[in-house]
């Protein structure tokens, strides 16, 4: 029987009408400053959206697919703090779990986390320049957010976190901890993705400190999203010739918790010009979506995220792990055809791409 059947179920999802949320994110929200098909360096005007790894997951599931979702961040009461806000209940998500902080005498310093991203154009890559010191985020603790009411008097179907908000500093990992525990504990669905930044751990012992620190977390984790390579660092210590898709497995079996192990495939040939698709693993079985040889891309930032909003929505669906690598893959390539992180686009939208969309005019 297929996994996630109403018979033989992958996940056991709690009930819709027994949660306030289909799905919470835990993470950092960025402004995004883009300086359209120009340089940051030579740029006069900037056009602003919000973004994080972990938020724009949240986002997707509400504009483009239309669940309840909810951000667990910590905004600056500043102006650039209100306009993340502003932008982000344009996204439609509840921020009644937002934390505001003011400037005091233990926190001098607190400000809005900014990123910089020029788009890339044929052999020119895209390049992402952030300031986030001090940021509001990078202060969250585990005791900011009441995680009793939030997975079990308020409810939530789904939990989504991950790498790049956990690395920002060892009190955000320990709120990363502090929320999954929790979330497992009342039944939602743990969702990580990797997200391995070198940028973030350049300070810190690399890409081995990195992998350490994701070993503490991965018995909490349902879903696990990353790439072939990052399972297989993770796999070593229990399978050292695990490597390609063999370390999905490898991984699953050091840690029985994993339902699902996610992973995009991509290989550029230019920064406007990919080749794109997606693997899942779930119950011994590997699920492969349609590569698409020549993707143009538009704005590469957010793909990622598009696939795993996309993939969680065909889970909460009940659609299974194959619609689950194939609406993932789809939404993700149409992430990548507009600016800015988050997507815009909808979910017949992804439905048409699914069913051999080819880009012709619609009318």
């Amino acid at each position: 029987m297929a996994p996630n059947s109403p018979s033989s179920p992958l996940f056991a999802l709690r009930a819709a009408d027994s949660c306030r949320w289909d799905c919470v994110a835990l993470g950092e929200v960025m402004l995004r400053f883009d300086p359209g098909d120009g340089r940051i360096r030579t740029a006069r005007r900037f056009d602003v959206y919000e973004g994080g790894g972990e938020y724009n997951v949240a986002r997707a599931l509400r504009k483009a697919f239309g669940y309840r979702t909810a951000v667990l961040t910590a905004l600056p009461k500043t102006e650039l703090g209100r306009l993340a806000e502003d932008l982000i209940l344009q996204g439609g998500l509840d921020v009644s779990q937002v934390v505001w902080r003011a400037p005091s005498a233990s926190e001098p310093s607190v400000r809005m986390g900014l990123n910089f991203v020029e788009r890339g154009f044929g052999l020119r890559p895209a390049l992402g320049c952030s300031d986030r010191a001090d940021s509001a985020a990078a202060q969250i603790t585990a005791n900011d957010f009441d995680w009793e009411a939030i997975f079990g008097g308020f409810g939530t179907r789904w939990f989504h976190t991950g790498g790049v908000f956990s690395a920002l500093t060892e009190a955000t990992f320990a709120a990363t901890e502090a929320a999954m525990t929790a979330a497992r504990r009342h039944g939602a669905i743990v969702s990580y993705d990797l997200n391995y930044r070198p940028s973030l751990w350049s300070s810190r012992g690399g890409y081995a400190a990195a992998t350490d620190l994701t070993r503490r977390l991965l018995p909490l984790v349902d879903v696990l999203i990353g790439g072939f390579d990052d399972f297989a660092g993770l796999a070593r210590e229990a399978d050292p010739a695990a490597q390609g898709l063999d370390a999905a497995g490898a991984l699953a079996r050091a840690y029985p918790n994993l339902k699902v192990l996610a992973a995009t495939v991509r290989k550029t040939h230019s920064a406007s010009s990919n080749s794109w698709g997606a693997t899942l693993w779930a119950a011994d079985v590997f699920y492969h979506a349609q590569t698409r040889e020549r993707l143009d891309i538009y704005d590469r930032v957010g793909g990622g995220d598009g696939f795993a909003s996309g993939m969680i929505h065909a889970f909460l669906a009940g659609l299974g792990p194959q619609a689950a690598v194939d609406y993932g893959a789809a939404h993700g390539a149409l992430v990548m055809t507009t600016p800015g992180d988050g997507s815009m686009a909808d979910v017949a939208e992804v439905e048409a791409l699914l069913r051999g969309g080819d880009g012709r005019t619609v009318r």
